[in-house]
């Protein structure tokens, strides 16, 4: 049963994120849009808070969720042995997925934003994002 839970999840999540892409890339196609590389760069740049963030995101997803649909109960009223359990696996889980998309960032170099920020550095009200097209 855990083998099949663990395919389907790994099917469905395929599938969400293929037909994310698609959608991005004819969108990208039809306005000239370039690909975005802020994602990424905002988490190389944030490090362990943004994993440490991620983590109360997951398990607050997971508890509306869980209490929404009947299926859970509030953390409150769990165990304490199964809480902690469940707070150190969505810990791992958000502090693995921050330290692949850490490195993964850190392959490709700067991106667009980083290299116009460079150009002034700082914090200037003057400037804007990058003109389309460049």
């Amino acid at each position: 049963m855990m083998k099949r839970a663990l395919w389907q999840g790994l099917l469905v999540g395929t599938a969400g994120v293929l037909a994310m892409t698609l959608g991005e890339k004819a969108e990208q196609r039809l306005t000239g849009r370039p690909d975005s590389h802020v994602p990424a760069r905002t988490l190389e740049r944030l490090g362990p808070w943004s994993s440490a963030k991620f983590a109360v995101v997951r398990l607050t997803t997971d508890q509306i969720l869980e209490n929404a649909t009947g299926v859970g109960a509030p953390p409150q009223t769990w165990p304490r042995r199964e809480l902690v359990i469940d707070l150190l696996h969505k810990s791992v889980y958000a502090f693995a997925t921050g330290a692949v998309a850490d490195a993964l960032a850190a392959r490709s170099g700067p991106g667009p934003g980083q290299r116009h920020a460079a150009l002034r550095p700082g914090r200037h009200s003057d400037v804007g994002p990058l003109p389309r097209g460049r």
